[in-house]
């Protein structure tokens, strides 16, 4: 009987230790590899919001992070210093989205985990993906701008201007077939469209300026994929001297975009926090850490994946989705020339 109790106890405390063992916080070296600074969402959102999350997930976790800055071949070098200094999970935003593929066999082949973030990696799975809702983002702008105009009594056959994201971002690819979907059978007719390089909004602004004088008072609106391209097609505009500005759409609810929606420069924008997607970016590799296998709540290009349904911000609803709600404050935006619009709006007393 004694030896039975002792056999007994023993496997409770072994049970214990095994429990204790698999609650154990993780350790380890991670990285966080953006691709640009074309967008200030990068530095103001996405790797803080990754780095708090990590912060308190894994104290004990080294978290290296890195911006390519638009250059493929300096994501590389960056991707294969930090799997040099011994990271286990990679979430690679990728400046390529084909040449990331590499990347990924890469990593496999070295035991490491790679979480594609905001853009697939279409051509050889990831161990993960997290985002939004690309291709839902491109339709949501898209069908926005539709009912604007035609609620404003624009004619069918009227002009629309299409202004995508970078040719090398599976990302852009997804927001740009959204965008079709959106405008189709809308009775709108799109005059040109354009995949703009590095999403830089100066190569946006120099391709809409072109536009403006082929197709003229033609144009009734424009589908811009994120809030960058947006506002360069706005500055081609006013240099152009339209007024009003026809109808811009956006993405990414920058300071920047928010303060256009307010003086009523552009239409709208969508309103993703970053924070969110960087916070499951961080559990997700958090799980890897752990031996564990991620939820696939979707599958995208053979990748299991986790994709967030965002809100499209106007003049209408800013003031609910952006500063009731904290995402922003009057304080950022409501500045200078900015000031009367908010008031306007109900933002500011």
């Amino acid at each position: 009987m004694k030896q039975t109790r002792s056999v007994a106890s023993a496997a409770v405390v072994m049970a214990g230790l095994l429990s204790s063992a698999a609650w154990a916080a993780p350790s380890g070296t991670v990285a966080f590899l953006m691709p640009d600074q074309a967008s200030t969402r990068y530095e103001e959102h996405d790797f803080p919001g990754f780095k708090a999350a990590m912060e308190k997930l894994c104290p004990d976790c080294t978290v290296i992070y890195q911006n390519a800055n638009g250059d493929v071949a300096l994501q590389q070098q960056q991707f294969n210093s930090v799997l040099a200094q011994g990271a286990k999970v990679i979430v690679l935003d990728p400046v390529d989205s084909a040449a990331a593929s590499g990347l990924v066999n890469i990593a496999q082949s070295q035991d490491a985990k790679v979480i594609a973030y905001d853009r697939p990696i279409p051509d050889t799975p990831a161990d993960y993906y997290v985002s939004f809702d690309n291709a839902g983002i491109g339709q949501s702008i898209a069908e926005s701008l539709v009912k604007h105009m035609k609620d404003a009594g624009v004619p069918e056959g009227a002009g629309v201007l299409q202004i995508n994201g970078s040719p090398t971002d599976a990302a852009a690819g997804l927001i740009r077939d959204g965008i079709h979907k959106g405008l189709e059978g809308s009775g709108y007719e799109t005059l040109a469209e354009y995949d703009t390089p590095d999403w830089a909004p100066p190569r946006a602004q120099q391709w809409a300026a072109g536009q403006i004088t082929r197709f003229g008072d033609q144009i009734k609106g424009v589908v811009a994929a994120n809030d960058g391209t947006a506002g360069g097609a706005i500055a081609a505009f006013k240099a152009a001297g339209v007024d009003p500005v026809p109808p811009v759409t956006g993405n990414d609810a920058t300071i920047a975009a928010l303060q256009l929606i307010v003086s009523g420069d552009q239409y709208n924008t969508i309103s993703k926090p970053s924070e969110i997607v960087a916070e499951a970016a961080a559990k997700i590799t958090v799980q890897f850490l752990n031996g564990e296998t991620p939820e696939a709540k979707t599958t995208l290009y053979n990748t299991p994946s986790e994709l967030f349904v965002p809100a499209v911000i106007t003049a209408e609803n800013i003031k609910a989705e952006i500063f009731d709600k904290g995402i922003q404050t009057a304080d950022q935006v409501c500045t200078g020339e900015y000031a009367a619009g908010c008031k306007t709006l109900g933002i500011t007393n």
